[in-house]
């Protein structure tokens, strides 16, 4: 059987952090699809299409990673897509507690799925998408938090 994970994530924008945690896990996985979260209720500095981009440009090369969007819970998303694992990233202890919390959630709620949690390499674990949109916002080269294939002045944000 093929081992599908998600990686869901708002992705505003994609970071190296985020490349790195895709790349990785193409180590443990057959395919991984990279799944945009859509949430009417948050306000997004790029547009949903606008991540889409970016992300399926970072892995052109890579017919293992598909890229996505959902809205709703993303244990269904997963059960549409014959996904059995859930990918997340961990930079610190308190993105282990509220990773873990919402883990134990998506446990019951389908208890088929799994989440597999890695740990960002040491160099990436200050890189968080809130400080990137931050420096880019303000006018800053915020080109060594995004991945090289990402050129940042190519996208603007703050779209409607």
């Amino acid at each position: 059987m093929k081992k599908i994970a998600v990686f869901p994530g708002s992705f505003d924008p994609f970071t190296i952090g985020h490349e790195g945690i895709v790349k990785r896990g193409l180590n443990i996985f057959d395919e991984i699809i990279v799944s945009v979260g859509a949430n009417p209720l948050k306000q997004s500095y790029y547009s949903l299409e606008t991540r889409k981009l970016m992300i399926t440009k970072v892995f052109q090369d890579e017919p293992r990673v598909k890229v996505d969007h959902y809205e709703g819970l993303t244990v269904d998303y997963c059960r549409r897509h014959g996904a059995r694992y859930i990918l997340r990233g961990l930079r610190t202890a308190a993105d282990f507690e509220f990773e873990r919390a919402i883990a134990q959630s998506n446990k019951v709620l389908e208890s088929e799925i799994e989440s597999v949690f890695l740990l960002t390499i040491p160099e990436h674990a200050h890189v968080n998408s809130t400080i990137v949109r931050d420096i880019i916002r303000c006018g800053g080269d915020a080109s060594a938090f995004v991945p090289d294939s990402i050129n940042i002045k190519d996208y603007t944000g703050g779209e409607k």
